[in-house]
């Protein structure tokens, strides 16, 4: 198998801004700069490349692929169908990476492995890595897997579709590295995943300094949007269909310190309440240290803004928290939860914790223990601490043995997932609003339910009696649990029948059992389900009618979010 390892790397590290990406109707032909495939009048027309984003990593990182899959398409590329995204069979394969913990570069170079054969066999194919371990390890990732085409950072995804162009024209990796953020990514064209849900960046970057964290190296310090911006693509999104939004932010209780106003945070929830269509409005990541209580007020009074809190706690204990460099104390962190549940008595709040610190202690992880036990969080996201290099605590001494993190890892899994279960048994009986999404269980064909998100964020499976489950004419029952395969599928009928949920629909269901991950509602009844239609179920079956074939797609998601000067209730900001 040829992988190309003798082969040139054109590489440069950014520190200007990246000049605006040429036309493809540039009537200079000596070198071929255009942001898709090149299509000459006197040859006949090919068929559009095809593409596929992987994503490795958190919420931002989604988002981003977002963005990289928007530029694409704008640049003439096809997302490829199912079963090629299935097979790695594009004709661009980009991997959005993630530098977070250590198994990251792991995944990235397992996928590099898989790749390589498919890429020996498939004339004229690319792979592309971007994200934090590309910003962090840059051309060393081509030395690693030469096979690689383009490599690209944090700060400047617009690069992505002329760097495919360069390194096809160039026969030649192109390695392009941003010092500082370039374009902020929420002005590029976006291809959304979903038309019920979509993800709204208020801030990138981070102005903390935790020692465990790589973050702030790779992704910049904080650069705040300003809110007409954020408000302008939220509406837009509305507008699109979708009638939830997530806010996302390294710490989006900073949000407003770069314009001067450390208040911004809760007006711009406060303002996201006003937006006409929205229903459900989420946000993460926040920070203990910068939480404040007019956040709490507006989280409790702005009825579209959800009953969910992401707190991350990392330790209990005082002294790590101290050598994590996080400030805040195991108190202050009990007594924000303390009065997010006296202002929303039925909150679900989850974290994050890090086992195994560099001198962490037996008492260390006691008190972890304890705080954990008091919090009562409905989930917790746990991780075995890894040492990142270039960040402090890589270098701290008393770093623990394997075994001992091992322990205690699996006693904080433990207690944990015992909590988990107590508070999820709690919500049996209760009435829940929940939002049907696309992604299906893995049991949810088989038990004839449906998936999706109570206001709470829990996961809920939805049971779907049995006259829900056929045609409508009384037919033999089929699967209406996942993506349409042909359209006669019901969901995409001009009138669907009665009890039938669409993905972006709402259904009003009763829980009958709890686990500790998920929630349970099975029909309780013989009649059909309480069902909402919504303007976001309408646009999945637009969307599915037109993958279908059955129409022309007049949802765009592939469009800049808008930068013009809305302010909804929000004092006037100075620029600059």
């Amino acid at each position: 198998m040829r992988l190309d390892r003798g082969r040139k790397i054109d590489s440069m590290s950014t520190t200007a801004l990246t000049p605006a990406m040429p036309s493809a109707a540039s009537t200079d032909h000596s070198t071929d700069h255009s942001t898709g495939p090149a299509v000459r009048d006197e040859a006949p027309q090919q068929p559009p490349r095809t593409y596929l984003v992987r994503t490795l990593g958190c919420q931002m990182n989604v988002h981003d692929s977002e963005h990289m899959a928007g530029m694409l398409e704008e640049a003439g590329y096809q997302r490829a169908s199912t079963q090629d995204e299935a097979a790695s069979a594009a004709d661009v394969v980009v991997i959005n990476t993630c530098a977070v913990r250590e198994n990251a570069a792991n995944k990235l170079y397992g996928n590099l492995g898989q790749l390589a054969s498919i890429k020996a066999a498939r004339p004229g194919m690319q792979i592309a890595v971007g994200g934090c371990l590309a910003q962090k390890d840059r051309g060393d990732i081509v030395a690693k897997a030469p096979w690689v085409d383009v490599v690209f950072g944090t700060h400047n995804l617009d690069a992505l579709p002329v760097l495919l162009e360069r390194a096809r024209h160039n026969e030649a990796a192109q390695v392009e590295i941003a010092e500082s953020l370039q374009v902020f990514p929420s002005t590029l064209p976006t291809k959304r995943e979903s038309v019920y849900a979509g993800w709204v960046s208020i801030s990138v970057g981070c102005n903390n300094t935790c020692t465990f964290c790589i973050v702030p190296h790779l992704r910049g310090k904080e650069r705040d949007r300003r809110p007409g911006e954020i408000l302008a693509e939220v509406e837009a999104l509305v507008a699109a269909g979708a009638i939830e939004v997530t806010l996302l932010g390294q710490n989006v209780n900073s949000y407003g310190v770069e314009f001067g106003d450390r208040g911004a945070f809760a007006k711009l929830l406060r303002a996201c309440g006003r937006i006409e269509g929205l229903e459900r409005v989420r946000f993460t990541s926040p920070h203990p240290a910068a939480f404040t209580d007019d956040v709490i007020a507006a989280m409790a009074e702005t009825p579209n803004v959800m009953p969910q809190l992401h707190m991350p706690l990392q330790s209990g204990s005082d002294r790590v928290l101290r050598a994590m460099r996080r400030s805040y104390r195991s108190e202050k962190f009990l007594g924000i939860l303390d009065r997010v549940r006296a202002a929303m008595p039925d909150a679900s709040i989850t974290t994050d914790i890090i086992v195994g610190f560099p001198g962490e202690t037996e008492e260390d992880f006691a008190e972890t223990l304890r705080v954990v036990e008091a919090s009562r969080f409905s989930s917790a996201f746990s991780f075995q601490y890894s040492p990142r290099p270039g960040t402090p605590a890589a270098t701290m001494p008393d770093q623990l043995p394997k075994a001992v993190v091992q322990e205690r890892f699996e006693r904080l899994l433990a207690l944990q997932e015992r909590i988990s279960g107590e508070e999820a048994d709690k919500q049996v009986g209760r009435t829940l609003e929940v939002l049907v999404g696309e992604g299906s269980g893995r049991k949810d064909g088989a038990m004839h339910r449906l998936s999706g998100r109570a206001e709470d964020n829990r996961l809920v499976h939805v049971g779907l009696p049995r006259t829900s489950v056929g045609s409508g004419l009384n037919d033999e029952p089929r699967d209406v649990t996942g993506a349409p395969v042909s359209l006669d599928d019901p969901r995409l009928s001009a009138v669907v029948p009665d009890g039938l949920p669409r993905p972006g629909d709402v259904v009003t269901a009763t829980v009958t059992k709890a686990a500790p991950h998920h929630l349970i509602a099975d029909p309780v009844s013989a009649g059909p389900l309480v069902v909402r239609r919504t303007r976001s179920g309408d646009a999945w079956a637009e969307r599915e009618r037109v993958r279908l074939g059955g129409g022309e797609d007049t949802h765009s998601h592939g469009t800049p979010a808008p930068s013009g000067p809305v302010v909804l209730g929000l004092p006037t900001l100075r620029h600059g």
